[in-house]
């Protein structure tokens, strides 16, 4: 029997080695698939997107000798509307949180300078991203607009102390997250209204964004709103778009957790082998190990192709088809679909699953894993191990 267990623990051993070869592979293919496909999907898709409010400048001459005073003209109320629509893309391994962006914004905008030439300024939220149906109107009439250094300008004139309203809006597509910043560093903000639709339900803020004042669901989504009188803040409004369980990742994940559903799966196999009087070879547990490994491989691969519980569920079929068809040979089908294909549903199939669950995966294999030590304790606890090891 000491021989017996020597040969299993070899194979156990081996097979070890191998799931951590392999999760090193797929986290290398995840990878050199990351570092090739980012950029084409940004280059395609765009980035994340950062607004700001449009400027207003005014040079005005202090004097006969040229000197010049740059007024950046106040904007005294902000009206914003942005819907945010995630069109998630995947390529190979890897999930890409896409989305598609309305943008409008309604400013108004007072001449506090004592000219009345005022240029006019927006930035474009991305440098690589598309902009369709751009809009810069300034009470109401379209104005000129040029294009340069990642912003259009147009010059409009207005009497000094007078009031403008500034209306821009566009189409456009990023990736990742989309912020709306009131200025480079501390900034004050007056009657602000942001309004943020989004067909996702999955909200988060980033790190250095203010939460919604308002927040109420909105059919698949939310409708979101920020709304200030009067504030000074440093900080800005933003949305970080959900992501997809990213198929590389957790297939890696998975192939270096392996170990450990096999360790349970051979634990169980020789308790009931032990109980139930059946002669099982180290090479039946070579194949059993092999089995389990099949489920694995087959993972690393197929998530290529079709999604991430599709595979899996795939999977893990083939992997228990290995192991009933092979004991309800080596035993009998009673026992390969009763206490073989159980245990491997638990340990291999359900274990594995604990994995999409992101924050419950040790918390789950804990609690799997002490209630089988209980059954297998109070089924163990009268038998004669001294006996058993002498047979």
């Amino acid at each position: 029997m000491g021989r017996n267990v020597a040969a299993i623990i070899a194979i156990f051993v081996c097979t070890a080695v191998g799931w951590i070869m392999l999760g090193a592979s797929v986290e290398t293919r995840t990878r050199e698939a990351g570092s090739e496909l980012a950029p084409s999907v940004s280059s395609m898709w765009g980035g994340p997107q950062k607004q700001t409010p449009p400027a207003a400048i005014v040079t005005v001459k202090t004097d006969d000798k040229g000197s010049l005073r740059i007024y950046n003209l106040p904007v005294e109320r902000s009206r914003i509307r942005v819907a945010l629509d995630l069109e998630q893309r995947q390529k190979g391994l890897l999930w890409f949180p896409t989305y598609r962006v309305d943008f409008r914004g309604d400013y108004l905008v007072r001449n506090d300078s004592p000219g009345d030439e005022i240029a006019l300024k927006l930035v474009f939220p991305a440098a690589s991203a598309i902009y369709d149906d751009l809009v810069l109107r300034v009470d109401g009439q379209n104005v000129p607009m040029t294009t340069s250094d990642n912003a259009v300008t147009a010059i409009v004139h207005r009497a000094p102390g007078s009031l403008m309203r500034v209306e821009t809006g566009y189409h456009s597509q990023g990736q990742a997250t989309w912020l709306y910043s009131f200025g480079e560093s501390v900034a004050k903000v007056n009657d602000f209204a942001l309004e943020m639709r989004t067909n996702f339900k999955a909200v988060d803020f980033p790190q250095g964004t203010l939460s919604p004042t308002e927040k109420k669901q909105s059919g698949a989504g939310w409708q979101l709103a920020w709304k200030y009188t009067n504030i000074v803040t440093g900080y800005g409004i933003g949305m970080a778009m959900p992501e997809k369980l990213q198929p590389g990742p957790l297939a890696g994940r998975i192939s270096y957790f392996a170990p450990v559903s096999l360790l349970f799966f051979f634990f169980v196999m020789f308790i009931l082998s032990t109980l139930r009087r059946i002669p099982l070879h180290p090479m039946h547990y070579f194949f059993l190990a092999t089995s389990f490994f099949a489920f694995h491989l087959l993972l690393a691969y197929l998530v290529d192709h079709i999604s991430i519980h599709a595979a899996f569920a795939i999977c893990s079929a083939v992997s228990i088809f290995l192991v009933v068809s092979y004991l309800r040979v080596v035993v009998n089908a009673k026992f390969a679909w009763r206490e073989a294909a159980l245990s491997q549903f638990v340990y291999l199939v359900l274990f594995s699953y604990a994995f999409f669950f992101k924050g419950f995966t040790g918390l789950a294999i804990t609690i799997g894993a002490i209630a089988s030590l209980f059954i297998a304790m109070q089924a163990t606890a009268r038998v004669n191990w001294g006996r058993e090891a002498e047979a």
